[in-house]
């Protein structure tokens, strides 16, 4: 597989089984052989997009000093501002090459739940940066359902099995900047070679060069998707619970050529996570005589905090 698959969400939606069943067939498909695709047909316009990457440049175009004040400590970068190079990938000393903020969950219907997070930051600069973060949050969630509906159902669950978990999950929006290079990098890139901890990643911003995804023989390939597209994949967790049925896929964000240094890349992923009590327990369904089970029985919570210890971002 020399490209990453394209799927449809407008398939699974649509009242036609023939185009749902095709839907449930082809992101399972491309989940076993690749562990990524790209998705037209989300619930993100033109507009969103827009003003969102609008919002994001404002932010980082703020002073230094700025930022830095809506870095919080204590919270592992949970919420709010992580400055250059703080995080680093699992097993790697090198700071990644980025700068990123944390638009975590928005619970509404649950004042326990609710205490279980740290509280979204506001930017006092920008007037619209927090408003526009929660719209775009709330509009990749509402995709990330449907898509793990169509998973649900091709691991032979319920259809809405996931959505108690994901409703008021832990999941959390993450712009990214990745400066313009102005040194030799001593073995640092953008984003290291990494697979994520969550459910499912829907990621804008793939559209040009940079992102690479490692196939099963060890081969890099470009993922790049088309301007309506997101590019979504499945995380640790969701691997774990399906017994690696579904690939959870190395992948990294490379340097730009010498001629593009000065340029700066902005992304946009989304990381599906559920809430922490969630048992990420093998599925029986993923079970055989071929497919014995992979890995201990472990909640949510528990495996996200084994992994910030790993990334830097909670000190033990």
């Amino acid at each position: 597989m020399d490209r990453i698959p394209s799927v449809d969400l407008k398939d699974f939606i649509s009242n036609d089984p023939k185009r749902k069943q095709k839907f449930i067939d082809e992101i399972g498909k491309a989940y076993e052989d690749i562990g990524f695709v790209a998705l037209k047909g989300h619930f993100l316009d033109d507009t969103l997009v827009d003003n969102l990457y609008e919002e994001v440049k404002n932010f980082f175009n703020l002073p230094l000093e700025v930022k830095k004040s809506y870095e919080i400590p204590g919270i592992g970068g949970q919420r709010g501002y992580v400055s250059f190079g703080k995080e680093s990938a699992k097993g790697k000393k090198e700071g990644d090459l980025k700068e990123f903020w944390h638009f975590g969950q928005y619970v509404e219907d649950d004042e326990e739940r609710r205490k279980e997070y740290p509280e979204n930051v506001i930017v006092k600069e920008l007037a619209d940066f927090n408003k526009v973060g929660k719209q775009t949050y709330q509009m990749l969630e509402k995709t990330a359902k449907y898509v793990l509906r169509a998973l649900a159902l091709y691991l032979d669950l319920e259809e809405t099995y996931f959505d108690k978990y994901i409703h008021n999950g832990n999941s959390i929006l993450r712009p990214i900047h990745y400066p313009p290079i102005t040194e030799e990098p001593k073995n640092a890139v953008r984003a290291a070679a990494h697979g994520d901890i969550n459910l499912i990643t829907l990621l804008m911003g793939a559209q040009g060069r940079g992102l690479q995804v490692q196939r099963h023989d060890g081969e890099w390939i470009d993922a790049i998707a088309e301007p309506d597209e997101l590019m979504i994949n499945v995380g640790d967790m969701l691997s774990r619970h399906s017994n690696n049925k579904l690939k959870s896929t190395i992948h990294r964000v490379i340097n730009p050529p010498r001629e593009l240094w000065g340029t700066s890349r902005y992304s946009m992923p989304f990381f599906m996570h559920p809430v922490s009590e969630m048992k990420l327990n093998v599925l029986e369904s993923c079970i055989d005589e071929d497919n014995p089970k992979q890995f201990e029985d472990i909640t949510a919570g528990e495996f996200l905090n084994e992994r910030l210890i790993e990334l830097g971002l909670i000190k033990k």
